[in-house]
């Protein structure tokens, strides 16, 4: 099996297909870093005790901080968007190619910070700090599961601000996000318009389109449908792999796209000698690579949080007039989660109301990575857009 093939597909958390094999004399070291907040209410009015998120930070804050860019994750990401956590470290964040110093998001002018959303998907992730269904509810000493309230990106983006207000930052230089990132990039624009300059929306949209929210609830159907998911009740029992595993195939293969497909796999079988049409076991290649990428996902994720990440994104809902700051979008022609249309829609409704808006193409055969894949063919876009 290529095993540079499943880092690709595994890469909806890590984007590993562009990362060197080997520590670079340049790298950046980050520290995850906790943040906590001994209550928070939900924007649907239900309180979540002790919630911690992690976060991480390089550059140098000026002297008003007043060059901070935060950095939000996509939907099975987290807070690693670059450098390293040791120089032995095999792979940097996934965002590397365009943060650091000298880079696009040049560390050398910026102090450029990013934290876990909450019930962040992998939970199970040495480096990921996050409150969700998985973390024990201080009032029984059990993991709350599906007795967790629901929270939505505006609930990310509130506990962000919290953070942000923690360090005695009065308004962030950018926000810069991809898919649910920039979900995440849109909302601060919104609910923070006085503390935030400018936003960079990645592949994304303002709000989920009802064509996204189905597919949100096609993803989170596998899981539903294992019967060790037991209605969310399986920790301190054999968790509902089967389920989360093909939730992740779905997604991997909808954030790319037909033509990586046709050039990545073609219709060659899994395994030499054993031809798909011979018989129902036998696999193709493109099969069995998604199978092994999401096993390797699966391996850190939780169900339950995977159920309520769907559910934030589909209750994702900026009105694009309410976007008063400005902003540059990227997207990608070929994306089948926001799909070209509708993201350009988004743009023309910013500039009919009054907010200046620039936007550019990612061109590239991955479809919705190109966020990832193809992001330095922006940069030098992202790098005028932030000088401003």
């Amino acid at each position: 099996m290529n095993l540079r093939i499943v880092a690709v597909l595994a890469s909806l958390c890590f984007i590993l297909a562009s990362a060197p094999s080997h520590a670079q004399s340049g790298d950046v070291i980050v520290e995850k870093k906790t943040f906590e907040l001994p209550t928070y209410t939900t924007v649907g009015g239900d309180t979540i005790k002790a919630v911690k998120i992690g976060w991480e930070a390089f550059g140098t804050l000026n002297a008003d901080k007043s060059n901070a860019i935060l950095v939000t994750h996509y939907f099975s990401g987290t807070s690693h968007a670059f450098g390293k956590y040791t120089p032995a470290d095999p792979v940097a964040g996934y965002w590397d190619a365009i943060i650091g110093p000298g880079k696009a998001i040049d560390t050398n002018k910026y102090y450029v910070l990013s934290s876990d959303t909450l019930v962040n998907l992998n939970a199970k992730m040495a480096n990921v700090v996050t409150t969700g269904p998985a973390s024990i509810n201080p009032d029984t000493g059990k993991p709350y599961g599906m007795s967790f309230p629901v929270v939505g990106i505006e609930d990310f983006v509130r506990v962000q601000k919290a953070l942000i207000d923690s360090l005695g930052i009065k308004k962030i230089k950018a926000v810069v996000g991809a898919s649910m990132g920039g979900l995440q990039a849109y909302q601060w624009a919104a609910s923070y318009p006085d503390s935030v300059d400018r936003i960079v929306a990645v592949v994304a949209s303002p709000s989920a389109e009802p064509f996204l929210i189905g597919w949100l609830d096609m993803w989170a159907q596998p899981i539903r449908l294992d019967p060790k998911w037991n209605n969310g009740d399986y920790y301190g029992k054999e968790p509902p792999l089967d389920g989360l595993k093909a939730a992740l195939e779905i997604v991997t293969l909808q954030a790319n796209s037909w033509e990586w497909a046709r050039k990545t796999f073609g219709t060659a079988p899994a395994e030499a000698g054993k031809d798909p049409a011979k018989a129902l076991a036998n696999k193709f290649k493109i099969e069995a690579v998604l199978e092994q990428a999401a096993a390797a996902r699966a391996a850190v994720a939780d169900a339950n949080h995977f159920l309520y990440l769907c559910r934030a994104n589909q209750l994702a809902a900026v009105d694009p007039a309410n976007i008063k700051v400005p902003a540059l979008v990227l997207y990608a022609p070929n994306d089948l989660v926001f799909q070209e249309p509708v993201v350009q829609e988004a743009i023309q409704r910013i500039a009919a109301a009054g907010t200046s808006v620039e936007s550019a193409t990612l061109v590239g055969p991955n479809g919705h990575i190109n966020a990832f894949t193809q992001i330095t063919q922006r940069a030098a876009e992202i790098t005028a857009f932030l000088a401003k």
